[in-house]
């Protein structure tokens, strides 16, 4: 299960994702229900792993004129681990995060922010290390990704290209799903 602050981060997200002009702080703060202070906090935290969010004298506003997000339920063996990254990123995704529900610990996650090869090779290296073991092996294999792209039809493309190789179980929209949460956490 997320966090209050992750869900918050991830409403912030969504909220700047779908504005079309900068949104305030003190905006942000009477949307979700906390202090511009806490905002603040969370938007240091976001612009670690989001360049494309930037601070203007008028609000907050991501960069990226037009993205949307879809969370891909999957399964696979470690060893195609690679493949699977590469369909999504080729295909001109960015994996945003990996996460497993786990029967007794909840939800587990982990940012990825995978935009390209390089950032392949380098997660494939880390993992071939033999420090850990990826994410999904707690799960026997099951895991889900969320995946930003600038479009609809690229979402569609990688999960027919998933769903192709064997690797999809279901494809969910981040939408009803962030909302679900979201809604959870009040």
């Amino acid at each position: 299960m997320r966090t209050p602050g992750e869900v918050r981060r991830l409403s912030i997200l969504e909220i700047l994702l779908n504005s079309k002009e900068a949104v305030s702080g003190s905006e942000l703060s009477k949307r979700l229900g906390v202090s511009r202070q806490v905002i603040v906090n969370d938007i240091a935290l976001l612009r670690a792993s989001h360049p494309d969010l930037i601070a203007t004298n008028s609000g907050y506003l991501m960069i990226k004129a037009a993205s949307t997000c879809r969370i891909f339920k999957v399964k696979h063996t470690d060893e195609q681990t690679e493949d699977e990254l590469n369909i999504m990123v080729e295909l001109g995704g960015t994996v945003l995060d990996v996460y497993v529900e786990h029967k007794v610990y909840g939800t587990i996650s982990a940012p990825l922010n995978i935009k390209c090869r390089r950032d392949i090779e380098n997660f494939m290296e880390d993992l071939k290390s033999g420090v850990s073991t990826p994410l999904k092996n707690i799960t026997k294999g099951y895991h889900y990704h969320t995946v930003e792209a600038r479009s609809e039809e690229i979402l569609d493309e990688i999960q027919n290209k998933l769903q192709e190789r064997g690797y999809l179980i279901e494809s969910v929209d981040f939408k009803s799903v962030y909302q679900a949460k979201n809604y959870s956490q009040m």
